[in-house]
């Protein structure tokens, strides 16, 4: 793994794997460097129904490994290290890793964002303990159990839906007076006997000794707050953008966080790509970050092009 690589993507979730694809089938030395394992947050999804093409549900999972085995076959190599920081030295990068330093002449960043917490009484103290970010990590756990769930979008409603499976007991809790989730997944939750939503509401603290026995809900209407029952709570409120190294290589972003690039995934800084969550985007999904991905390596193919004076125009 070591020398210089024609392209390095850092992040294995759909938009890394997407682009070590294309790189390699654009016949780029390609390396793609993971710190965990390759599939991101696809990995926590029960069933992908929304990937053109898969008629049944798939697995996260198997769908991840399947995106890994074809970037392979083309021939992309994969790295498991954490990289510690980037730099532009004339035409090439400069990577630190944990695994040593590498070199490529482009970089896409792939690293995705996590999940971000509430910040409220009890969240910190019993985090697996009750309190849970995947559903399908967790849920079985509390099979038939008293179950909330805090957001609103497609992440909460999606989780919601599959820890309903498990218990009949499920609430769900968003601050505004409608989800912000697509149309069709919102229709299911609302039509779901197990799971009873609570609008205009927040969960204000989570209690429990040794692990969650009950929440705070604040009614924003009203201004009530009740103490309910509670065995877990999980928690899909959103993501931050894991955007550190596109910040130190001097990459502009937007001031929530997430990297500025335009329609080629390109940054500020020649060279130096983003594609996925990580990136201002307004729409974070499965298919989106596959398409960010080709168009980031398609991108630096061309670029790498123009550095070798091969440009085609």
């Amino acid at each position: 793994m070591a020398g210089e690589h024609d392209l390095i993507i850092i992040g294995g979730g759909a938009a890394g794997l997407s682009a070590a694809q294309y790189g390699a089938r654009a016949n780029l030395d390609t390396l793609l460097v993971e710190e965990m394992a390759t599939g991101g947050q696809a990995l926590l999804i029960d069933g992908l129904e929304n990937y053109p093409g898969l008629v049944q549900p798939v697995n996260g999972y198997e769908f991840s490994e399947a995106m890994r085995s074809q970037a392979e076959r083309f021939g992309a190599a994969f790295l498991t290290a954490s990289v510690t920081a980037i730099k532009k030295e004339g035409d090439s990068f400069v990577l630190s890793t944990t695994e040593g330093e590498l070199r490529s002449k482009a970089v896409i960043l792939a690293t995705g964002a996590k999940h971000r917490h509430l910040g409220v009484e009890g969240e910190e103290r019993l985090a697996g303990r009750g309190v849970s970010y995947c559903a399908t990590c967790d849920g079985p756990f509390f099979k038939g159990k008293r179950i909330w769930v805090v957001g609103g979008g497609d992440s909460a409603c999606d989780e919601a839906q599959y820890l309903a499976k498990l218990s009949p007991q499920v609430s769900m809790v968003h601050r505004k007076d409608r989800f912000r989730a697509q149309p069709a997944v919102a229709g299911r939750v609302l039509s779901n006997p197990s799971i009873k939503v609570r609008f205009n509401s927040v969960l204000r603290e989570i209690r429990g000794e040794k692990k969650v026995e009950s929440v705070l809900v604040e009614n924003l209407l009203t201004h009530e707050v009740s103490e309910e029952g509670a065995d877990a709570v999980f928690v899909f409120v959103g993501s931050i953008p894991q955007s550190g190294l596109a910040a130190a290589a001097g990459a502009r972003l937007e001031e929530t966080g997430f990297i500025v690039t335009g329609a080629k995934m390109e940054t500020s800084v020649r060279g130096l790509f983003a594609a996925g969550d990580v990136r201002d985007t307004p729409f974070r999904q499965i298919v989106t970050a596959c398409s960010d991905g080709a168009i980031a390596a398609h991108s630096a193919a061309q670029y790498i092009d123009e550095l070798r004076g091969r440009s085609y125009r």
